[in-house]
């Protein structure tokens, strides 16, 4: 009998194209998983989120008001999730282009009523002012603002809350100003 007729040499042939099948098919199995794998760490590479306050502590105590337009430097930190926001600048550098949900809130109080109330904040991107809030008056005590944009943003852009010029901010009691953002999703 030749070798291509015999029943054990058909047997392992059967069993050599099954192994090379089962090679064939891990190998597959593999280089999905080692993809699968790398898009899950670029994922949680990405997640950004901040959310700060003005101060550490919940005295009372006031920001400004300056001379000339200030960046906000909040510095009680409740959330920085990928290290993007800067307590010592006050500017929250975008890690990855997307698409990007920002809060401001401020609140200020004129200590007593008749005295110039001035709670006002803007909020800007690369220098450039997105959007603001602004209450100047001698009406009340207190005033507060909340502003919240979803904005598309790029990888190094500089997102910072600024106070203008004779406008001030205050706390106590609690954290009344804030500052927070995340990624809703890349974009890149």
């Amino acid at each position: 009998m030749d070798q291509g007729s015999c029943g054990c040499c058909l047997i392992q042939q059967k069993v050599n194209m099954i192994k090379m099948y089962f090679n064939m098919t891990l190998a597959k199995l593999e280089k999905e998983y080692l993809q699968t794998k790398q898009s899950l760490c670029n994922i949680e590479a990405s997640r950004t989120a901040f959310s700060v306050a003005l101060f550490d502590d919940v005295t009372f105590q006031c920001y400004g008001p300056f001379t000339l337009n200030t960046n906000i430097i909040y510095k009680h930190v409740f959330l920085n999730l990928g290290d993007s926001y800067s307590v010592d600048t006050g500017i929250f550098t975008v890690p990855h282009s997307g698409v990007y949900t920002i809060a401001i809130t401020i609140y200020s109080d004129a200590g007593s009523s008749g005295r110039l109330l001035a709670a006002c904040a803007s909020l800007q991107v690369n220098g450039q002012v997105v959007s603001q809030s602004r209450e100047q008056n001698r009406d009340d005590q207190e005033d507060s603002a909340t502003v919240v944009l979803v904005l598309q943003l790029m990888a190094g852009d500089k997102v910072a809350v600024n106070l203008p010029e004779g406008c001030f901010l205050c706390e106590y009691n609690s954290f009344f100003n804030t500052f927070s953002a995340f990624l809703l999703y890349a974009t890149e």
